[in-house]
């Protein structure tokens, strides 16, 4: 890869502030690409499905060419599905998009091809983690803080199942005060119970075109508390302990009879779920 790692600092001029606004905005970012402040003055994050439909392609190549024509920044997280649907669509119609990452930028995945032409349009790989880092179960809700917060217009969900990953980046999008909008699909479509869901809770504005989004800038997702958090058998456990007392990791561990690494990974996951929280070595439920 000819394009080298550079690295950007929460207190150096240029690190967007939109993202500064976030809770556990990242110290630092690794990226590949040529930073520029304009990339995030008009941004907007594109999420979805990874076992898209057709109808998820085609409903990208509605929204794209005007997105592109009003110079918008496309945020994604370079999965495949909808993520790279988006990008894609993107760079082929000469537009700027940011590819999030759940891995380090050392670590080839995904669709290269793609990832080359991203940079070569003048668009940013960008990744919180060190450069040999490998994506872990907890790595990808995590990355979606950074997709949303780097989302100044807000959040498009495009195809989404009941338990899908966009529904975390939909929900942090709402907690911090930014617009969501979803994309209304077949009631009886597996990737489209979560956008309609959205719509049906309140949670996400129905959109059908991309003058819909101009016309809704003002709106953002409230009541999100209405989110339902969707929890395994061992962040049942987990919590059900914490309720009890607070505790540390290795507390934790015993108690579980999981290992260090496994217990990390649900804390990450249940802090993106906004269930609990970290202060002086213990690990609390949220209030």
């Amino acid at each position: 890869m000819n394009y080298k790692i550079k690295e950007i600092k929460k207190t150096e001029k240029g690190f967007p502030e939109i993202l500064k606004k976030i809770k556990k905005c990242p110290e630092r970012l690794y990226y590949r690409g040529e930073w520029e402040e304009e990339l995030f003055e008009k941004s907007l994050a594109i999420v979805g499905s990874r076992k898209m439909t057709r109808y998820g392609k085609e409903v990208v190549a509605r929204f794209m060419p005007a997105l592109v024509a009003e110079e918008v920044t496309i945020i994604s997280g370079f999965m495949y599905g909808v993520d790279c649907e988006a990008h894609q669509q993107c760079v082929e119609l000469g537009g700027k998009t940011v590819a999030v990452l759940g891995w380090g930028l050392d670590y080839e995945s995904g669709d290269l091809r793609l990832y080359k032409k991203i940079l070569e349009n003048g668009g940013l790989i960008v990744s919180e983690y060190e450069k040999d880092f490998k994506a872990t179960q907890w790595s990808f809700p995590q990355r979606n803080r950074i997709v949303s917060g780097l989302a100044g217009l807000g959040v498009l969900v495009v195809e989404a199942g009941e338990k899908s990953g966009s529904l975390i980046t939909a929900r942090m999008a709402g907690e911090e005060k930014r617009a969501v909008w979803a994309v209304p699909g077949p009631i009886n479509g597996a990737v489209s119970r979560g956008t309609n869901w959205l719509i049906k809770k309140g949670l996400a504005k129905m959109v059908t075109e991309a003058g819909d989004i101009w016309g809704n800038d003002e709106q953002t997702a409230e009541q999100n508390s209405l989110f339902e958090v969707v929890l395994d058998k061992t962040e049942k456990k987990m919590v059900e302990i914490l309720t009890r007392e607070a505790m540390e990791v290795d507390g934790l561990v015993r108690e579980l009879n999981l290992t260090v690494v496994e217990v990390l990974g649900k804390i990450s996951l249940l802090s993106m779920k906004n269930v609990i929280e970290e202060e002086g070595g213990k690990i609390y439920l949220k209030k």
